[in-house]
């Protein structure tokens, strides 16, 4: 397809049926009934010789393709954590897929990096972050974090790894508390400290990491010959959002010179209101931060907003001067090339200005403490229910709870939550995962998707009540 008149009429189609999607979006089932392999036995195990025309390769899209979609915009989807979207977005992502842009340096893309600059400023002071920080757009938190690890590595080796690798003698330590992302596993692996040298600080009943146990576990290693590198708090841990105390661990990085990276990539959103602003208290003693907008924002993945102070640091981390990318400018602007791992950038920061701009902070506000209002009344419903029990704090918009019974074993209140579940994702209605908090099965159920709305959380409320008796009669 090389004429522009077919590609506008295709066009025309692709936006039509984007809009008719979402239209009838509740109407799908949330999440494919399918078994493994089906789809890819739908699909010819040779590649086409002769170009196929476009009606055939949309048809077999909607045929062969959708039928196997989780569909992550669907307001019955309350599981993990929301990847929610918007309108404006879309056109954005529409533009930017068109342009084709790759926007590594200034240079291949002026407006592409001053954008950038702006909107992070922007995001920076609507979530109430102090002017030391600077902001760059990664792909996802996984790699943000994988940057200020990176970037930690580097300034207390004196950037003796990057230039000559590890000696042995380094024994570096990271800390984070057992309920942190697994990329803070992967990027101790990657980052070559080695997982064991991953030291998991205890939590309190809260979920959230014990400030005592970690200057202990700081102590410790101390004595023991280590170097403490890098602390990882949680502001909002995927199991049950628990917020990490940023001040109190903040104080002890800084008492003892240890790099202090933020995880906020969900929870980094409801920070846009000002009620919530009590989590970053001390953050200015923290050196990088990290939330994800492609979350709770309204804008599509991916899109992660990472934070630092010492930006000299960071780019003398990650940059590489070949000849062929030197140019006149490069001592007046930033090259966000040096501000991560990739050399190729996407132009995220389009699809953040259409969104700022077509919702205004108001807006987003507004969605946001929409769901936290529903997940309120999800969590009283729970809550005066005799046959649920609250698992962990209520932070925002993620209740963890289970189905209990007196009298029953931890297995049987795991055996029924587990089954209840099952229940409601079989329904095609719902789409609920699980954690386990102190080895208790929980089931998560997080009220954020764009289109949710009330009804919903009484939807899924009706939906429970009809299942419950079920589940209780089963397991007798």
């Amino acid at each position: 397809m090389h004429d522009p008149e077919e590609f506008r009429k295709r066009g025309y189609e692709m936006v039509d049926w984007i809009a008719d999607y979402f239209k009838d979006l509740e109407s799908l089932p949330v999440k494919p009934d399918i078994t493994p392999g089906l789809i890819k036995d739908k699909i010819p195990s040779d590649y086409p010789e002769e170009p196929e025309s476009f009606d055939q390769i949309f048809n077999d899209f909607k045929e062969n393709i959708l039928p196997g979609m989780t569909h992550w915009q669907h307001p019955g989807f309350m599981a993990y954590f929301p990847a929610n979207n918007s309108f404006p977005s879309i056109l954005a992502e529409m533009v930017t897929a068109g342009m084709g842009a790759q926007c590594m340096i200034w240079l291949t893309s002026p407006a592409a990096e001053e954008l950038e600059d702006r909107m992070m400023e922007w995001l920076r002071k609507a979530i109430g972050l102090p002017d030391s920080f600077t902001g760059v757009i990664q792909d996802t938190a996984s790699t943000a974090t994988l940057v200020a690890i990176l970037t930690a590595r580097e300034k207390f080796s004196h950037f003796g790894v990057s230039k000559s690798g590890f000696t042995g003698r380094e024994k570096f330590r990271v800390y984070s508390s057992d309920q942190v992302h697994s990329s803070i596993d992967k990027a101790v692996r990657i980052a070559g400290l080695g997982e064991d040298n991953l030291v998991r600080v205890p939590v309190n009943d809260d979920f959230s990491m014990d400030p005592e146990a970690l200057r202990q576990a700081i102590e410790e290693d101390l004595r023991s010959g280590y170097k403490p590198l890098c602390i990882v708090s949680a502001l909002g841990t995927t199991s049950s959002t628990a917020c990490d105390p940023i001040d109190a661990i903040g104080k002890l990085a800084k008492d003892y010179d240890i790099w202090h990276h933020v995880d906020a990539a969900y929870l980094g959103t409801a920070l846009i209101l000002e009620e919530y602003r009590y989590l970053i208290d001390g953050i200015e003693n923290a050196d990088s931060f990290v939330f994800n907008p492609h979350k709770w924002m309204m804008v599509n993945f991916d899109c992660s907003a990472y934070f630092v102070k010492d930006t000299e640091l960071l780019q003398k981390t990650f940059s590489v001067m070949p000849e062929y990318l030197k140019t006149d400018i490069d001592k007046q602007v930033k090259n966000y090339r040096d501000w991560g791992i990739q050399l190729g950038r996407r132009f995220r920061a389009l699809k953040l200005w259409f969104v700022l701009r077509s919702f205004g902070l108001a807006g987003i506000k507004k969605m946001i403490s929409g769901h936290i209002k529903m997940a309120d009344k999800f969590k009283n419903y729970i809550a005066r229910v005799g046959h649920y029990e609250i698992l962990a704090p209520v932070v925002a918009n993620l209740i963890c709870f289970r189905v209990i019974k007196l009298g029953w074993s931890d297995e049987q209140a795991d055996n029924a939550s587990r089954l209840l579940m099952q229940k409601i994702n079989n329904s095609g209605q719902f789409f609920l995962t699980h954690t386990r908090l102190k080895n208790k099965f929980a089931i998560r159920v997080v009220i954020g998707q764009t289109n949710v709305n009330e009804k919903h959380v009484e939807k899924l409320i009706s939906l429970m009540e009809e299942f419950v008796p079920e589940v209780l009669s089963e397991m007798d």
